[in-house]
């Protein structure tokens, strides 16, 4: 009912609906003005012979301005251009049109009847045509075209019932039904097409509004081109971003615009490539990040865009949106960097070595050949990191990883373990050759000396190699296997490549067993000390002995103190092991004439214990050992460490009346560094200065000469480690040094040799 215009419905704004349906009246009121008036002047034709002129003339008037009346109606109602429409207003264009109707009633009723059963049927006809046309170009006013078709078809049964043709007024009837219920659904389907293609336009509309809103206020930017990939309707974001002018890029192919000036070359990056394939076979794509070139500089963009057609279903080209994801590709990329590269080094992490690794593995299984692991630990870092700080240590592993990559080939990747350890993977190594060479280089090509902030630094290198798949199938089982072998170079000094064998695994295995059994050493009471003499070089008395540790255990035998003080110090087992020998030799000490000194040894964790003083103090406590027999022996390892922890705590033990003593001097990077910071007793010259010397090497004579004349000038006693001729001894005391320690005089002994060699010589002196 509310189509048809009798009432509202409570639900939708039906003034502005009928609006929306009466604007199409307008178009079409010519033709039905012109359609009427044609069908008039047929009929006056057809009765011209029946009818007095002057009555057809009348009723053709009737027509004309009935036909006038509507547009009167349509326009006073407020129709034309109007958003809403009343349904009073409605309901007078209804009235206009039933107007016309009852004027075409006239010639059906009043002038069929002066006329032959022809002209009623040819009248019919053209009521037929009619009621048709009206009910097709009514479809915006419903009401009016069934009040139409029902006031004719009323007149045209009346006239058929005066001449008895039942048959015709049944198919009038039947016409009558079918034309109103079309009638019905064309102005439904009139409707519905209108609200749609309003509502088309309203989208139009805000999508156009939201459009310009996207412009002017996002990041991201529209694009669009032509079926040839032309650029069309460039917006002022879209060529800002290109850093161009909008009318600049119009009409220029958009794979040109992101090549840049790799266009002629047609060296074009393969992201561009794959927006080429996808504008190629007109596919939708989205996110598509691509490389652009531009004048001054490389970004990336994101583009979305799906292909258009016009309504011939004619591809025209595409449209979509971008953005410049530059920032973000460049912060991806970082990140995935950091994950892969060292940061200091910019070489390859552990993370892609392994997977290097794992790659080189499974093409050994599959073309079966071999592949290459060298773990490489640079010898003496520490202490030049150390001494000098952490970063000239980070310089210096810059310098070394600089070298370390001109040594690789294109099957051989370097990378950084950690700290100072890196390692190699190489790729199809043949007969193993290969590995010996690089490794060789390796070793010399690090081994140069370094200038690193105006310090000369020399350090080295050790080498483990494996081969896979023979020394293991897996990442884990060859890394392990080469640095098996690495420790074994390490064990050997340094400097050295050795290769996986598998014995190394019994000898990790034996280390694992021994360093348990260390564990447990001091709870067994396994540990002894030994006492080697120091005596005078003029005289060739008795001062001192030096304290040196032993070990003897029930399953490996007599251990070498070159073999478990390493382990120890991996194991942390350091400072319980020196604490109980600071504590035993005191013990031992107190024993022996009050003029014979005591040497102990103190490592540097030892030192930079927080209570190493009171550990000190303690043991002087409950032997009854004078601090003035006591010497700690310290090597410049103690100052290697950053702070200023080391000689803070020498300085306590001084006080103490503790002598101390500087071992293996000349051997590090700033010894005399350290004798200005710190009072030391005595200074001890390493024994390889003492072979040289002995063997007339002029560096060995002039360091120790150096090294006397230093010591002499500071108040301090010189000792000279490992003499084992009397040719070695003569030059020592050439040379000036106070105190001689070695074989010559005496290998080290247990406590009861030593109390033994006291009682002969109380008995000698005494006897």
């Amino acid at each position: 009912m509310a189509i048809l215009g009798l009432r509202d419905s409570a639900a939708g704004d039906w003034d502005h609906f009928r609006a929306i349906q009466y604007t199409g009246l307008a178009r079409y009121a010519i033709l039905r003005v012109v359609t009427n008036l044609v069908l008039g002047l047929m009929v006056c034709q057809l009765f011209a012979g029946f009818i007095p002129w002057w009555h057809l003339a009348g009723w053709l008037a009737m027509l004309s301005g009935a036909l006038y009346f509507p547009t009167i109606v349509y326009r006073q109602s407020g129709m034309v251009n109007h958003d809403h429409v009343s349904r009073r207003s409605v309901l007078q264009l209804v009235a206009a049109t039933s107007l016309i109707a009852f004027v075409w009633v006239i010639p059906i009723l009043a002038f069929t009847p002066q006329a032959g059963p022809l002209e009623l049927a040819t009248v019919w006809t053209i009521v037929a045509a009619l009621v048709v046309g009206g009910t097709l170009l009514l479809n915006a006013l419903p009401l009016g075209a069934v009040l139409f078709n029902l006031v004719l078809m009323a007149a045209s049964i009346v006239a058929f019932a005066r001449v008895g043709d039942i048959v015709t007024i049944g198919a009038i009837v039947c016409f009558s039904i079918l034309l109103a219920l079309s009638g019905f659904e064309n102005a439904r389907a009139f409707l519905m097409f209108k609200l749609s293609e309003v509502g088309l336009a309203e989208k139009d509309e805000v999508v156009s509004l939201l459009l310009r809103e996207f412009e002017e206020g996002d990041a991201d930017w529209l694009w669009q081109i032509d079926a040839s990939r032309r650029i069309v309707a460039a917006s002022a974001r879209f060529a800002f971003a290109a850093g161009y002018e909008a009318k600049d890029i119009e009409g220029m192919p958009l794979t040109q615009l992101i090549a840049g000036k790799h266009w002629e070359s047609g060296n074009l990056p393969p992201s561009l490539h794959i927006l080429s394939d996808k504008l190629t076979k007109r596919e939708s794509f989205s996110n598509l990040v691509v490389k652009v070139v531009g004048t001054e500089r490389t970004c990336w963009w994101s583009l979305s865009a799906s292909p258009r057609y016009d309504e011939n279903g004619r591809f025209i080209g595409f449209r979509g949106v971008g953005s410049d994801v530059t920032e973000s590709r460049e912060s991806a990329e970082k990140i995935a960097r950091l994950a892969r590269f060292d940061t200091l080094t910019g070489l390859p992490n552990r993370l892609q070595l392994t997977e290097a690794l794992d790659r080189a593995l499974k093409e050994c299984e599959q073309w079966n050949t071999r592949c290459g692991f060298l773990m490489i630990d640079l010898d003496r870092f520490k202490s030049v990191n150390d001494t000098l700080g952490h970063l000239v240590g980070d310089r210096l592993l810059a310098q070394v990883s600089l070298r370390l990559r001109s040594l690789m080939g294109k099957d051989e990747m370097c990378g950084r373990l950690g700290g100072d350890e890196f390692a190699v993977v190489m790729r199809d190594t043949g007969d193993g050759m290969r590995i010996s060479e690089l490794a060789a280089r390796i070793i010399d090509v690090v081994s140069r000396p370094y200038e690193v902030d105006q310090h000369t630094l020399f350090i080295g290198a050790s080498i483990g190699s494996a081969h896979g798949l023979r020394d293991g199938r897996t990442v884990e089982m060859l890394m392990r296997s080469a640095d098996l072998a690495l420790y074994r170079s390490k064990d050997e000094g340094g400097g050295r490549h050795n290769v996986y064998e598998p014995k190394l695994h019994s000898h990790a295995e034996e280390r694992r067993v021994m360093e348990m059994a260390l564990r447990k050493a001091l709870e067994k009471d396994e540990f002894t000390l030994a006492y080697q003499p120091v005596v005078d070089a003029e005289s060739e008395s008795l001062v001192g002995f030096e304290a040196l540790i032993r070990w003897h255990n029930a399953e490996f035998g007599h251990v070498s103190p070159a073999k478990f003080i390493p382990l120890a110090e991996d194991a942390r087992l350091v400072v319980p092991i020196g604490n109980w020998v600071l504590h035993r030799a005191c013990q031992q000490a107190v024993l022996w004439p009050e003029h014979i000194r005591l040497a102990v040894n103190v490592s540097a964790e030892q030192l930079y214990e927080p209570d190493f003083v009171e550990t000190v103090v303690e043991a002087l406590s409950e032997t009854g050992l004078a601090p003035q027999r006591l010497e700690l022996e310290v090597t410049e390892s103690v100052f290697l460490r950053e702070g200023s922890r080391a000689g803070e705590t020498l300085d306590q033990i001084l006080a103490l009346g503790v002598g101390l003593s500087l071992d293996d001097f000349g051997t590090g990077y700033s010894a005399l560094g350290y004798l200005s910071k710190t009072r030391f007793t005595t200074i001890k010259v390493d024994r390889s200065f003492v072979q040289g010397a002995a063997r007339g090497l002029p560096e060995s004579i002039a360091i120790i000469r150096a090294v006397v004349a230093m010591a002499d000038s500071l108040g301090m006693a010189t000792t000279a480690e490992g003499a084992e001729t009397e040719h070695e001894v003569h030059v020592i005391r050439n040379l000036g040094c106070k105190k001689i320690q070695g074989y010559f005089y005496g290998r080290p002994m247990g406590a009861e040799d030593v109390q033994a060699l006291f009682s002969e010589y109380r008995a000698a002196v005494f006897g």
